[in-house]
């Protein structure tokens, strides 16, 4: 039985993921988003009360897909789509989240396992079990059956409603009944242990018939089973008076007899009920077979969209607008009021927000004040391409873009300002790695890249690594503060229209107010480090 609600036509991706999804995770922020993505908000009277504590499958789950790329429009479409639906039948996904988790669970506790382990167990024991399992899936698959049920024609995606059809097809209603019909002729050799609280109070016992024939010796022949099926009568503690006048009463009759007087018989018994409800046991091992990872397929895919529905009210919450991006070109980048996820859910309150269109364009180069918002424009960039490129939403008005199976990041590392030397050569190493594995197709996100030595040797170094990249076809978004290999790249593109290089700067008013916002706007000779040392000297001198 396939789930197929991450990919149409499959149950696991062709793909590979990111290079190096550990700097991808790290540079942007992301593990806030897995732990808020895994966290379930509990409303009262329309506002946030609490949030529940983290699910580490939901954590793990999402960091998992988030960084195994979708490649095409379709397949982004088609998460897209059970996005929606699930946004709008919430109890359908967490039930069906709920429902495998608790059967994986439950099954563990059964000795889950290849068969092949429990060859060497007790015969009746692993006979139990199975028995005990089969029930197990049949009451969860029947729960899910009536989930789709009453949620189908109110479903429109085309991948939920594709799993709802297939999955009402192999586990119909006739299905069902067979199913229970058989558990409920053979409980009585569980003696009833799977039944509600009122079943079993009453004593379970067997209805065996066989029809044969007899030869000379009064030896059966052509010995066949016609019915097994259950019933059950009023329980009597053994040993207690009822008990005994019971089985007096049955030996007393011509055609019955008290089993359990005689041990012979009694253990001839147990070996026939054994043998009939292993051969009837055996004849649903297909069904067993059949659902046997269905659960887990189940419970991975259904955890990616319950922690979408999640992240989406993190989205409420901190008041951020939210959209369904949009697939075009690879070198057309548009966005409107885009804003950096990541930093909303730590401070939870939302932040400033920055509009940007460019079409037809290889290389951005930002620049401009310090502390301007550049290095959290640039990570809001990467946060919306790596959600979009798994389906997600993005906390924007709009959201359009290319597809980039790879993408790479180099950003300076916080922890580099506290090393006395080779901080160059931890860049350039990290650098040589991604270009080994980059290519065409490929985008890179640069932040401060090379500012770790001098601005002229800096500058050189970014300005013959970029333009190579660019070169082969790799789209590069960078922040910089070497002017000089700005302004370099600006003469050059001003000389040439079609170089395909846009340039945006940190806008900054006049008395040095940071709005926060990128505007296009040619390299500055200055990062207005001044500004900085003003207002720290100001906070410093006593009024």
């Amino acid at each position: 039985m396939k789930v197929c609600l991450l990919y149409e036509d499959r149950e696991r991706s062709n793909e590979i993921s990111y290079y190096d999804t550990a700097s991808i995770i790290k540079d942007l922020g992301l593990k806030s988003l897995f732990l808020a993505a895994a966290k379930r908000l509990v409303y009262e009277n329309g506002e946030v009360k609490r949030s529940e504590k983290e699910d580490a499958y939901l954590i793990d789950t999402l960091r998992s897909v988030m960084m195994t790329p979708l490649e095409s429009a379709e397949e982004i479409q088609f998460r897209q789509e059970i996005v929606r639906d699930c946004i709008g039948h919430e109890e359908l996904i967490r039930s069906l989240y709920d429902i495998s988790s608790e059967v994986i669970f439950r099954w563990n506790e059964l000795g889950r396992g290849p068969r092949e382990k429990m060859q060497n167990s007790n015969p009746v024991t692993r006979l139990l079990t199975d028995i005990k399992v089969i029930r197990l899936l049949c009451g969860a698959l029947s729960k899910i059956r009536g989930i789709f049920i009453s949620q189908e024609p109110k479903l429109s995606s085309k991948g939920l409603t594709a799993f709802a059809d297939e999955f009402t097809a192999a586990f119909s209603a006739e299905r069902e009944a067979y199913i229970k019909r058989v558990l409920d002729d053979i409980s009585f050799y569980t003696g009833g242990i799977d039944l509600e609280d009122e079943a079993r109070s009453r004593e379970i016992s067997p209805r065996i018939v066989f029809e044969c024939g007899l030869e000379d010796g009064l030896k059966f022949s052509s010995l066949k089973l016609e019915e097994v099926s259950s019933g059950s009568r009023k329980f009597y503690r053994p040993g207690s008076t009822m008990y005994k006048l019971r089985e007096l009463l049955e030996s007393g009759t011509p055609d019955s007899f008290a089993v359990t007087k005689d041990i012979h018989i009694k253990e001839q018994t147990q070996l026939l009920e054994y043998g009939i409800v292993s051969y009837i046991i055996e004849g649903l091992r297909s069904f067993t077979e059949e659902f046997r990872t269905f659960f887990d397929r189940l419970r991975f895919q259904a955890a990616f969209y319950l922690a979408a529905v999640q992240l989406k009210a993190q989205m409420e919450r901190i008041g951020a607008q939210w959209c369904f991006p949009e697939v075009c070109d690879r070198r057309d980048l548009e966005f409107t009021d885009l804003r950096e996820f990541v930093m909303g859910l730590e401070r939870r309150m939302t932040v400033i927000g920055n509009t940007c269109s460019l079409k037809g364009k290889d290389l951005l180069i930002v620049t401009g004040a310090n502390q301007g918002g550049k290095s959290t424009f640039l990570r809001s960039i990467g946060i919306a391409q790596l959600m979009m490129q798994c389906g997600l939403m993005v906390t924007a008005q709009s959201y359009r873009s290319g597809i980039f199976p790879r993408i790479f990041v180099h950003f300076t590392r916080r922890e580099d300002s506290e090393m006395n030397s080779g901080r160059l050569d931890e860049e350039l190493g990290r650098m040589d790695k991604i270009v080994s594995h980059i290519g065409e197709g490929s985008l890179l996100l640069l932040n401060e890249s090379f500012a770790t030595t001098t601005e002229k040797e800096g500058s050189v170094i970014a300005y013959d690594i970029i333009k190579a990249l660019k070169e082969a076809g790799v789209r590069i978004l960078t922040v910089t503060h070497l002017l000089s290999f700005a302004r370099r790249v600006h003469e050059e593109a001003a000389d040439a229209p079609s170089a395909g290089v846009a340039f945006l700067s940190a806008e900054r008013k006049a008395d040095g107010t940071r709005t926060f916002r990128m505007i296009p706007h040619e390299p500055e000779l200055t990062s207005f480090g001044l500004d900085l040392y003003e207002e720290i000297v100001e906070k410093k001198t006593p009024h």
